[in-house]
């Protein structure tokens, strides 16, 4: 309705936790009045409920925004992000320089999930930190690298031999390319693969496992990631509605593993595991 009315194709925004949608339009030439705009949408909305659409409420709001120079106001939302004392994430504009000791990756925002600014790849940057034991050969496996961002960080930390893979192939070009900027292409073994795909049972197993992938991802094949984690390894589940995060836990928990540590930041839910 909003498309047809302006000639604009609107965006769709539905919460996952209150199930309101929000469909908003942009346009560079508003209409003259609107107020009769206003009238006739909401003489629209009832039309779709006569036709047995439930709509809701459906209230109409109005914005007028300043104007920016957006090409260079978006990098304000992509600051440096320091995780403990042993790892700097920046993009590449920032002068930000990093601590004595303190390792640096330079990742850029993309198509590709994975900046550090979502609270489910900070959870499993503090992970990767607080797991490394300077001294000891540790090896990391990578579900779902989106970016590359865990795969690097993990490289950059000392963790070897380090892999990663992803089902989407633009995933896997990104984190490839990310891998190559800072220096770790080497190090790094990034793959397409489709984890319900996977042997089940797979030879190698890793120190430490990062599955940032959806919920029914982390229930359907958990015991592919699991046969994949040492024995005394650490699993790190993120990328979890806290709604999701007790049938996942409880999952995990009944194979066999015990939760040591858990945090929530708005709608999201991530955990770290070992197992008992």
């Amino acid at each position: 309705m909003l498309g047809a009315w302006f000639g604009q194709s609107p965006s769709i925004y539905q919460d996952a936790e209150t199930g309101r949608t929000t469909v908003s339009v942009f346009c560079s030439n508003p209409p003259q009045r609107a107020a009769g705009s206003r009238a006739a949408l909401r003489c629209r909305l009832g039309e779709i409920r006569d036709m047995g659409l439930d709509t809701g409420p459906g209230t109409i709001s109005w914005r007028k925004l300043r104007r920016e120079d957006w090409a260079e106001s978006w990098k304000r939302h992509f600051q440096p992000i320091e995780v403990g004392g042993a790892l700097l994430v920046k993009p590449s504009w920032s002068r930000q320089t990093p601590r004595e000791g303190q390792a640096v990756v330079v990742l850029d925002p993309g198509l590709s999930f994975g900046t550090g600014q979502h609270p489910t790849t900070l959870f499993c940057l503090e992970q990767l930190t607080a797991c490394r034991q300077q001294r000891t050969v540790q090896s990391f496996l990578d579900v779902g690298t989106g970016s590359g961002i865990l795969a690097i960080s993990a490289a950059k930390l000392g963790y070897s031999p380090v892999h990663a893979f992803d089902f989407d192939p633009a995933s896997v070009r990104v984190a490839r390319a990310n891998a190559a900027k800072n220096d770790v292409k080497k190090k790094v073994r990034i793959a397409r693969q489709d984890l319900a795909r996977l042997p089940l049972r797979g030879e190698a197993k890793y120190d430490v496992v990062c599955a940032n992938v959806t919920c029914d991802l982390l229930l359907q094949q958990f015991r592919r990631i699991l046969n994949r984690l040492q024995p005394d390894g650490v699993l790190v589940l993120a990328g979890i509605l806290k709604t999701q995060f007790p049938a996942v836990r409880r999952a995990y928990v009944a194979a066999g593993l015990k939760s040591v540590e858990t945090t929530v930041e708005d709608e999201w839910q991530s955990g770290a595991f070992r197992r008992r």
